[in-house]
């Protein structure tokens, strides 16, 4: 294992919550399709775009997209600002996405490239 792989990895495994129904997120062997400073995020059941961006967003303040499927993106995020307890409970309150706190989300973004191989 490489030392950036291991950075990597260990980024990764501070803290994330991937969602309890297997289902919801896509499993398998994916890459990191695109980076996003401040994402928006747009409801893929209504197309209403939430105007809140940064730390309190729905997305947090960092994206990174792995699979997207017809209106569905997939990604590793952040946490609203007023959600934290969400990832230090491990609760499920996601459409599929892998939800880290905002300072691992923002260390692995830095780490990452796009094309660094993700495995769900």
């Amino acid at each position: 294992m490489t030392a950036s792989f291991k950075a990597l990895w260990l980024a990764a495994a501070a803290s994330l919550v991937v969602p309890v129904w297997a289902q919801d997120t896509p499993v398998g062997r994916f890459t990191v399709q695109n980076k996003v400073v401040n994402p928006e995020y747009q409801s893929t059941k209504s197309g209403k775009i939430n105007a809140t961006v940064g730390p309190n967003g729905p997305l947090g303040d960092r994206w990174l997209g792995f699979q997207q499927s017809g209106p569905n993106q997939y990604g590793i995020h952040g946490t609203p600002s007023a959600w934290p307890w969400t990832v230090t409970s491990r609760a499920a309150v996601t459409n599929g996405c892998v939800r880290m706190l905002h300072e691992h989300v923002r260390k692995l973004v830095d780490l990452a490239d796009v094309g660094t191989p993700v495995i769900v």
